[in-house]
């Protein structure tokens, strides 16, 4: 496949992160679950904190097996998962139980985004060596978009047809997201192996001495190099993910002290669309610090992404303008996606195209760690601190951060060294 054909493997592999990233509105449900069914807030958090956390592990394995199985049939597979999620979701909001909600779109669910989500970034990879951080940085931009096509489109469409019945509109959004998803995942096919793109010279491999070890997967992700990275990933993502699991309530929280007349429904249809605003910021995040890192180097991209916000988490303490609030989440998210869309050309620049697909599917446990630690910091601040909970989490944020920076300059570009024997 050459040409346009590998463009038509990247744009699918695009429309099915934008199925998967619907996972990124959980917000949008989070406020109606909890006034409909008397649940905490961080109860009902679980299980976006479920899902990510299974996404994380479930990508893990996804990378580690993807030679064995290919890209195409963990692709369709998780995209099974992850509709059926919101039909299991849709029964168990019926019969009133947490527990299967939390099972339903929290471990299945989660387990179905992780099988989906590592197949279109490693295959895109592959077919674009030539174009790594660009097109890696457009994949996963998808997945960013994915709170806009559901917060906008898809939830309130459902809604406004189902008389506002979340059960009935959960079963509904299950199918759409089972047909779209499937559709996007039968293109996800990896290059021959032998491939190179037309115009394109592979770098020359390093000559062998034969007194070196050749690095391993278990040795790689066994490194020093891989724990920093991971533990910056972590922190990128803590900062991020609280605020996307939270950023409706946040926001409806904040707009209702700036005009108490509002009501309940326009107070949720601003926090929808700050939602879908800062889901565009989250998914061009992803591609324009991808693409940027192509330029600057990985370290150097992660170096501005952690300053970046933690100036924003500084000023976020003192602001009480919800324009201006939402305006920095907007950044914030710029930011979070600009993660997500640097690593997967930082490992495979620094661990090799062979061993990336496993390296960078463990590297997603941080994912994993980090949708457990950020949004429950958020719901326990919130149920805890109901009148200063944003003050508290975003300190908390910040001093993550700083931590965060600080670590990657303990990092470099280069590739990982062989051991010598």
């Amino acid at each position: 496949m050459e040409g346009k054909n590998r463009w038509l493997i990247a744009i699918m592999g695009t429309l099915l992160m934008v199925v998967l990233g619907s996972i990124y509105s959980w917000s949008f449900f989070q406020k109606p679950i909890v006034e409909q069914f008397g649940w905490s807030n961080s109860q009902v958090a679980w299980v976006f904190s479920t899902s990510i956390t299974f996404l994380g592990l479930a990508a893990a394995w996804g990378g580690i097996n993807l030679p064995k199985y290919g890209p195409r049939k963990l692709a369709i597979l998780g995209s099974i998962m992850w509709g059926l999620s919101f039909v299991i979701g849709g029964y168990a909001l019926s019969i009133e139980n947490l527990p299967l909600l939390i099972i339903g779109i929290g471990v299945i669910g989660g387990i179905g985004l992780g099988l989906g989500y590592v197949t279109p970034v490693v295959t895109a990879a592959k077919w674009f060596p030539d174009k790594k951080g660009f097109v890696t940085g457009m994949v996963v931009m998808g997945f960013g978009f994915g709170a806009l096509a559901m917060s906008k489109i898809l939830a309130p469409a459902v809604l406004s047809i189902t008389d506002n019945s979340l059960v009935v509109s959960f079963y509904y959004i299950g199918v759409i997201m089972l047909v779209l998803g499937f559709c996007s995942a039968i293109f996800i096919v990896p290059p021959p192996a032998d491939y190179v793109p037309a115009g394109y010279t592979p770098p020359a491999a390093p000559v062998s001495t034969g007194k070196t070890i050749p690095i391993t997967a278990k040795s790689a992700v066994m490194s020093g190099k891989f724990i920093l990275m991971w533990l910056v990933f972590f922190i990128n993502i803590i900062a991020g993910i609280m605020l996307i699991g939270f950023q409706s309530p946040m926001m409806q929280d904040i707009y209702a002290k700036y005009d108490p007349g509002k009501d309940v429904a326009a107070l949720a249809a601003i926090g929808a669309t700050l939602i879908a605003i800062t889901s565009i910021f989250n998914g061009v995040g992803r591609f324009f610090w991808g693409s940027l890192s192509d330029k600057i180097g990985r370290v150097q991209a992660f170096r501005l992404i952690l300053l970046t916000q933690i100036i924003v988490f500084g000023l976020l303490m003192f602001i009480s303008n919800p324009y201006i609030f939402g305006a920095l989440f907007c950044i914030v998210l710029l930011c979070y996606g600009g993660g997500f869309g640097t690593m997967p050309a930082f490992v495979g620049d620094v661990f090799g195209p062979v061993l990336m697909p496993v390296v960078y599917g463990i590297i997603l446990t941080a994912w994993s760690a980090g949708g457990i630690v950020g949004p429950q910091i958020a719901a326990i601040m919130k149920d805890t601190f109901p009148e200063s909970a944003s003050l508290y989490s975003f300190i908390a944020a910040g001093g993550l951060l700083i931590i965060g920076l600080i670590i990657t300059f303990f990092l470099n570009n280069e590739p990982l060294a062989e051991k010598e024997a």
